[in-house]
């Protein structure tokens, strides 16, 4: 096992941002939310499970993910073509630490407090 570096708070905060940018974007965590835990969703589920996503945004958000080693694509070459995508082992990882976050947001004062699920 490697030691982590010794990070000064300026170079930690770069770190985080750097990472952060992984993350950017208005649909990458409800993509994220609809791949963890393991599941395999074609390119259509994931469309119709995220309101208001386009197709084109879905495939520009899925390529970058991909692009990062957050998601894997997998294409099956069958008639018509089916395409899949998963996390990868890196980007199923991510997951403690997004629960983490939706916890520290539920405490969060009220003009941040997460709307209520329903």
């Amino acid at each position: 096992m490697s030691k982590r570096p010794a990070y000064t708070p300026a170079l930690a905060a770069e770190g985080v941002q750097d990472i952060l940018r992984v993350l950017e974007g208005r649909w990458k965590l409800a993509i994220l939310f609809q791949l963890f835990g393991g599941k395999v969703r074609r390119f259509s589920e994931l469309e119709r499970s995220i309101d208001g996503i386009s197709q084109k945004m879905l495939i520009q958000q899925l390529r970058q993910l991909e692009k990062d080693g957050v998601v894997a694509r997998i294409v099956h070459h069958e008639v018509p073509p089916r395409v899949e995508y998963h996390l990868t082992q890196w980007g199923q990882a991510l997951c403690p630490a997004l629960d983490a976050l939706l916890l520290w947001a539920e405490a969060a004062p009220a003009p941040f407090a997460p709307r209520e699920a329903g």
